[in-house]
């Protein structure tokens, strides 16, 4: 290389190193689209219906995209909150019901990931799920710790680096796994087969589509960048959001189609497999206690990532709304109950975890409508504001959000 272009290629390098300094935060976010809910919709789908249900991870990780960046851009533009901005406009007892409902979102969040953990720990090791379920809680306090006292960054590259396992130990079982390609391409065709079908992409869409994880993103880059920015520093910011977005998307969506195309493969029609420990049991009998372990190691990492991102989410729907810090320490120890609770009193995890995601699918609307809302006021948001384009693809989104929730509703009070 010439002295010429060896000085061309270091401002290239310099701006390639810059950009990516910028990354972080979606990945941060992206941990709640691979938490044990997801785990256990999926495989029960895959399991039950096969790769009937493949499409609707494939619309539910696009709408993620969607959804996550407009999220990232409201706090880049305005450098504040989702929950903040929301808080500045409803009266007090629309805020404090809406706080509520939020609330209640947290807590099947935070069920859901404190017994994938739980289960993860009873697989590895034999411990009782009560002992695991304490376990997680006590490492989240470490990894909330960890957030407080050392900063977003160093926080980030602990949970960039439990993604790296999770994407690890639910992709490896895929590699050995007799994947009918054909019938998976099948399963892009939208359709269902019966109520448990609709059940199970309900629960699906709430796994992929999370609403703790939308209030979230706003957060993080607004902590991360900062707020103010005139606007060739606001279009840089929002051109690193984008790739910053997709990026950590097709990971968390790669690892999700992977549990399914593993179930739907290895597991349909074997017994058992309705549990995360039955259908780990058949994956050791098909597959190895290799990928056994890896598998295991993998929901042990995302119960544990992604129980800390859903403490921090549930401070920052808080701190917006109502305008009250309680420690991340308190809240955790407080949220902590539920999912102990559920494992105290014998309700089967799996489906504790199943049903935890459906009530995320009915709070999606809760945090989507008010996203699309004010994301596309020019009054807030200035040229930043959604064009029709997106608007328009927003508030389909939206409505078939909705409308899969209203069929859900209507198909299981009818048997």
């Amino acid at each position: 290389m010439t002295a010429v272009s060896e000085r061309s290629a270091a401002p290239r390098r310099r701006s390639g190193l810059r950009r990516a300094a910028l990354l972080g935060p979606a990945f941060v976010a992206a941990i709640a689209y691979v938490d044990p809910g997801n785990v256990a919709a999926n495989l029960t789908a895959g399991a039950n219906h096969g790769y009937l249900l493949v499409w609707v991870l494939v619309a539910a990780n696009a709408t993620a995209v969607l959804v996550q960046y407009l999220s990232a851009k409201l706090g880049v533009v305005t450098g504040r909150t989702l929950p903040e901005l929301l808080g500045e406009r409803l009266p007090r007892p629309a805020r404090l019901g809406y706080w509520a409902q939020a609330e209640l979102v947290a807590a099947a969040t935070d069920v859901a990931e404190l017994i994938g953990g739980a289960i993860a720990l009873n697989l590895l090791f034999g411990l009782p799920l009560v002992v695991g379920g304490l376990i997680v809680g006590a490492v989240s306090f470490a990894l909330l710790a960890l957030q407080s006292r050392r900063g977003q960054r160093t926080f980030e590259t602990v949970i960039v680096g439990l993604l790296a396992i999770i994407a690890i130990g639910f992709l490896s079982g895929l590699v050995v796994s007799p994947v009918d390609w054909a019938a998976a391409g099948g399963g892009l065709v939208p359709r269902f087969d019966g109520p448990g079908s609709v059940l199970l992409a309900a629960s699906m869409l709430g796994a992929t589509v999370m609403p703790h994880a939308i209030y979230l993103h706003s957060a993080l880059v607004r902590d991360r960048h900062g707020s103010g920015h005139d606007a060739p520093t606001q279009r840089r910011l929002l051109r690193a959001t984008r790739v910053d977005v997709v990026s950590a998307l097709v990971v968390a969506g790669a690892v999700n189609i992977a549990m399914l195309l593993l179930a739907a493969a290895s597991l349909r029609g074997v017994a058992g497999t309705d549990s995360i420990a039955g259908a780990h049991a058949a994956i050791v009998s098909s597959l190895g206690a290799g990928i056994g372990v890896v598998f295991a190691v993998g929901l042990l990492a995302s119960g544990l990532a992604s129980t800390s991102v859903g403490c921090y989410a549930g401070s920052v729907v808080m701190g917006g709304l109502l305008k009250v810090q309680v420690p991340l320490a308190t809240r955790r120890l407080v949220t902590m109950v539920p999912g102990l609770v559920i494992l105290a009193v014998g309700v089967d995890p799996t489906w504790a975890l199943v049903i935890s995601q459906v009530v995320l699918s009915f709070g999606i609307p809760f945090v989507l409508i008010p996203l699309v809302h004010l994301t596309g006021q020019r009054r807030l948001m200035g040229g930043a504001a959604n064009p029709r384009p997106v608007v328009v693809l927003a508030w389909l989104a939206a409505t078939a959000v909705v409308a899969l929730n209203v069929a859900l509703i209507v198909l299981t009070f009818s048997g």
